[in-house]
């Protein structure tokens, strides 16, 4: 009778301690896309992406211009010559080149410069309501990380982290 007990009590503790757990579930896009700060830090950079396109439609334009003149008058150049704009045109398309590579590198630095203390602030309000509604872990939905997730299991916690950040 004691082993039988026992069995049914070693079989019936992983159940008890799966009811206790509790969880939640969100969309880290979809929250932080909600955020006032996010909202702010994306239109900066958005001015910045828009600054560094301008100067390199400008810069084309200029190369383009270059290029078209040197087209017009390589028939009418000294061969020393026409090698000295060709090399002028060729350094005008490198810097070009170099320019636009390290827009991007800047941009993308820019933009982790100013999502990070976006993303610590959502990351600091989930660890806030997972602790004050008593779950064991958040998870997040997006990008198909957790394709399902049954609802009478854990809760959908996005209102509630929607509320910390207000």
């Amino acid at each position: 009778m004691k082993k039988l007990f026992l069995l049914l009590f070693v079989l019936a503790l992983p159940l008890l301690a799966s009811a206790q757990i509790r969880f939640g579930y969100f969309s880290y896009d979809t929250v932080l896309k909600s955020m006032p700060d996010y909202l702010m830090a994306q239109r900066n950079i958005d001015d910045l992406r828009q600054k560094y396109d301008n100067e390199m439609k400008r810069s084309e334009q200029e190369f383009n211009a270059k290029y078209e003149e040197f087209l017009d008058a390589q028939r009418d150049l000294v061969p020393s010559i026409l090698r000295k704009r060709q090399t002028e045109i060729q350094e005008i398309m490198e810097k070009n080149v170099a320019f636009k590579q390290e827009a991007q590198r800047l941009l993308k630095q820019a933009e982790a410069d100013a999502f990070t203390p976006v993303k610590r602030k959502l990351n600091e309000a989930v660890a806030k309501v997972g602790a004050q509604l008593g779950y064991a872990f958040i998870l997040n939905t997006d990008g198909d990380a957790c394709p399902y997730v049954n609802p009478e299991m854990g809760e959908d916690a996005t209102e509630a982290i929607k509320a910390e950040l207000k």
